[in-house]
Protein backbone atom coordinates (compact mmCIF):
# COMPACT_ATOMS: atom_id res chain seq x y z
CA UNK A 1 0.00 0.00 0.00
CA UNK A 2 1.44 3.39 -0.98
CA UNK A 3 0.63 6.25 1.25
CA UNK A 4 1.39 9.74 0.00
CA UNK A 5 1.06 8.73 -3.62
CA UNK A 6 0.56 11.89 -5.65
CA UNK A 7 0.54 14.11 -2.57
CA UNK A 8 3.98 15.64 -2.91
CA UNK A 9 4.52 19.34 -2.75
CA UNK A 10 5.85 21.07 -5.79
CA UNK A 11 9.31 22.64 -5.49
CA UNK A 12 7.91 26.17 -5.78
CA UNK A 13 5.50 25.54 -2.90
CA UNK A 14 8.35 24.45 -0.67
CA UNK A 15 10.36 27.49 -1.82
CA UNK A 16 7.51 29.83 -0.98
CA UNK A 17 7.18 28.23 2.43
CA UNK A 18 10.89 28.82 3.11
CA UNK A 19 10.72 32.42 1.88
CA UNK A 20 7.67 33.07 4.04
CA UNK A 21 9.33 31.57 7.11
CA UNK A 22 12.53 33.57 6.62
CA UNK A 23 10.53 36.77 6.05
CA UNK A 24 8.44 36.15 9.18
CA UNK A 25 11.44 35.55 11.45
CA UNK A 26 13.38 38.40 9.86
CA UNK A 27 10.54 40.88 10.45
CA UNK A 28 10.07 39.62 14.01
CA UNK A 29 13.77 40.02 14.84
CA UNK A 30 13.89 43.42 13.12
CA UNK A 31 10.84 44.62 15.10
CA UNK A 32 12.40 43.57 18.39
CA UNK A 33 15.67 45.29 17.41
CA UNK A 34 13.82 48.54 16.61
CA UNK A 35 11.98 48.45 19.94
CA UNK A 36 15.17 47.84 21.92
CA UNK A 37 17.10 50.51 20.01
CA UNK A 38 14.30 53.05 20.49
CA UNK A 39 14.10 52.37 24.21
CA UNK A 40 17.87 52.70 24.60
CA UNK A 41 18.19 55.96 22.63
CA UNK A 42 15.67 58.18 24.34
CA UNK A 43 17.37 61.54 24.82
CA UNK A 44 17.56 62.90 28.32
CA UNK A 45 16.39 66.38 29.13
CA UNK A 46 20.01 67.55 29.48
CA UNK A 47 20.87 66.48 25.92
CA UNK A 48 17.74 68.18 24.59
CA UNK A 49 18.55 71.38 26.46
CA UNK A 50 22.05 71.37 24.99
CA UNK A 51 20.66 71.08 21.47
CA UNK A 52 18.24 73.94 22.06
CA UNK A 53 20.98 76.12 23.50
CA UNK A 54 23.28 75.33 20.55
CA UNK A 55 20.54 76.33 18.09
CA UNK A 56 19.92 79.51 20.06
CA UNK A 57 23.64 80.34 19.99
CA UNK A 58 23.73 79.77 16.22
CA UNK A 59 20.74 82.07 15.70
CA UNK A 60 22.48 84.80 17.70
CA UNK A 61 25.70 84.32 15.74
CA UNK A 62 23.83 84.60 12.41
CA UNK A 63 22.10 87.77 13.58
CA UNK A 64 18.59 86.33 13.45
CA UNK A 65 17.90 87.48 17.02
CA UNK A 66 19.32 90.30 19.09
CA UNK A 67 20.97 90.06 22.53
CA UNK A 68 17.78 90.88 24.45
CA UNK A 69 15.80 88.18 22.63
CA UNK A 70 18.69 85.76 23.16
CA UNK A 71 18.72 86.44 26.89
CA UNK A 72 14.93 86.06 27.16
CA UNK A 73 14.95 82.75 25.30
CA UNK A 74 17.94 81.44 27.24
CA UNK A 75 16.21 82.24 30.52
CA UNK A 76 13.07 80.50 29.26
CA UNK A 77 15.07 77.39 28.36
CA UNK A 78 16.84 77.24 31.70
CA UNK A 79 13.59 77.74 33.65
CA UNK A 80 11.61 75.07 31.76
CA UNK A 81 14.41 72.58 31.31
CA UNK A 82 12.89 70.44 28.58
CA UNK A 83 10.45 72.57 26.62
CA UNK A 84 11.47 74.61 23.61
CA UNK A 85 10.72 78.32 23.37
CA UNK A 86 8.03 79.55 21.02
CA UNK A 87 9.25 81.71 18.16
CA UNK A 88 8.28 85.35 18.56
CA UNK A 89 6.96 85.58 15.02
CA UNK A 90 10.15 86.75 13.33
CA UNK A 91 10.79 85.31 9.90
CA UNK A 92 14.13 83.52 9.70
Amino acid sequence: MMFWYGGHWAFWQVGLMWVGMIAFWGLLIWGIYILVRGAARRPSSEEHGGDVRRILDERLARGEIDAAEYQRLRDMISSNGHSTPVDSGKVS
